[in-house]
């Protein structure tokens, strides 16, 4: 199951040149450029891991496009994303995000319904365990 998570989710997984054209995008609006990654993309798993520090004062997508390579070498079995984060006053947020690698085996998540008092329902989001092809 392909994770959908992010800007981009329903396209094809981006090229690094595509990747790059959206770090310059960021780069060229003044937006800090940071990268991190995870074992666990659970929907509201907000804490991911950073990659070093936010780049705020990149000019060229090459510096990020470096880092990303080696967090690629080291975490190649996990969730990296691209984040965008705008620092102007009525923003101060993440403007973009999406994710430019993934694990060999993605996580599975399912939808599990309670039946609660009041004819109430209540929805978890579980993680299914890992079911690796052994083909």
């Amino acid at each position: 199951m392909k994770l959908t998570q992010g800007c981009f989710s329903f396209l094809p997984d981006l090229t690094d040149d595509q990747i790059t054209k959206q770090v310059q995008y960021c780069l060229a609006n003044g937006w800090a450029v940071n990268i991190e990654f995870t074992d666990d993309p659970h929907p509201r798993n907000t804490y991911w891991e950073m990659w070093g520090l936010p780049m705020f004062d990149l000019q060229d997508a090459a510096g990020v496009m470096m880092e990303l390579a080696e967090c690629r070498r080291v975490y190649s079995d996990r969730y990296i994303r691209i984040s965008g984060t705008d620092s102007s006053h009525g923003w101060e947020s993440v403007r973009i995000s999406f994710l430019v690698n993934r694990p060999p085996h993605e996580a599975e998540f399912e939808l599990v319904r309670q039946e609660v008092g009041g004819r109430a329902i209540r929805y978890s989001t579980v993680r299914k365990p890992a079911a690796h092809a052994s083909q």
